[in-house]
């Protein structure tokens, strides 16, 4: 199993270290290229800079990853960016670039945002030793082998920070059963412990930030559709999500509009009959969704069927 050392700045692990959130957004300044060096549930742990002896301060399970502009990512995160506000995170972002790039940021700049769920942040009497091979001219971070050798030390060290810290006084909301680094542990933690704003990054980057049925790609206009309702106990998984436009996902939740089993888009008779209306939804009648290329993101057949069944007997 693999796991990611990611430098952290300091104020970002504080003020998460405080909050503990359920989820956060470990941020690069620029979006660049993608982020490919782990896959869903591997750990990512939190390397801190020089100044406060390059420890490791916490981890968190890896989501996803995705290219957002800074308003997109405070929409999606807000203060589990590691800022206290959206000028903040601005201001942040902008220090960044100039140190390192040089110029200004404009409305449209876009950051690097990888995902991460059930982060755990270690008081400095909990953080874990760097391993002894890291290499000073690494400034964003690296991966490593956490079943041999330093990897290993560190995974176990902080597995046993993190059980140590639930037991004692400074309880965490953290309650995952830490176990054998196994596909099984990987494929529980990634599938069970998204958090909402995890849940819609994440299904907007395996839909490309692009609708599934309509095809409309404008940002804004589109949300991450649950297909079982989270008051029915759905839960924020990746395979419960649909990326749709807003009015779609309106109609979605109404049993209006629904998706077969089939990934097939349907309309009910109900919008013409009650409401008179619904011309440009007739039109995209049985078309074929657009799903992510990754089979393992795509929707679950029994959420369908259920979602299929309830629209059914709604017509």
């Amino acid at each position: 199993m693999r796991g990611y050392i990611g430098l952290a700045d300091f104020d970002w692990y504080e003020q998460l270290r405080q909050s503990g959130p359920s989820e956060v957004n470990f941020w690069r300044p620029l979006s660049g290229r993608e982020f490919r060096a782990l896959d869903p549930g591997d750990p990512f742990f939190f390397k801190l800079k020089a100044a406060h002896g390059s420890a490791i301060a916490g981890f968190g399970f890896y989501a996803g990853f995705m290219s957002l502009t800074v308003n997109a990512a405070w929409d999606f995160f807000r203060e589990s960016n590691g800022v206290h506000t959206k000028a903040d995170m601005w201001e942040r972002i902008g220090y960044y670039v100039q140190r390192n790039r040089g110029g200004e940021i404009g409305p449209l700049h876009e950051i690097g945002c990888i995902v991460l769920t059930t982060p755990c942040f270690f008081p400095p009497t909990h953080w874990v030793a760097p391993p002894h091979t890291w290499k000073p001219n690494i400034v964003t971070g690296a991966g490593l082998d956490i079943s041999i050798g330093e990897g290993q030390r560190i995974w176990a060290a902080c597995q046993d920070r993190a059980r140590d810290l639930r037991r004692g006084d400074e309880a965490l909301a953290y309650n995952i059963e830490l176990s054998a680094s196994t596909v099984e542990f990987r494929e529980r933690v990634s599938r069970v412990r998204l958090g909402q704003g995890a849940f819609r990054a994440v299904v907007t980057s395996a839909y490309r930030g692009t609708c599934a049925v309509s095809g409309d790609h404008t940002l804004p206009a589109l949300e991450a559709s649950h297909i079982r309702p989270i008051t029915q106990g759905g839960p924020h998984e990746i395979g419960n999500g649909l990326l749709l436009r807003a009015d779609i996902h309106r109609l979605f939740d109404q049993h209006l509009v629904t998706v077969t089993p089939d990934h097939e888009f349907l309309v009910s008779p109900r919008l013409r009959e009650e409401f008179a209306n619904g011309a440009i939804y007739y039109a995209l009648q049985e078309r074929e969704l657009t799903l992510p290329t990754n089979d393992a993101f795509r929707p679950r057949r029994e959420y369908l069927e259920e979602h299929r069944d309830r629209f059914a007997a709604s017509a």
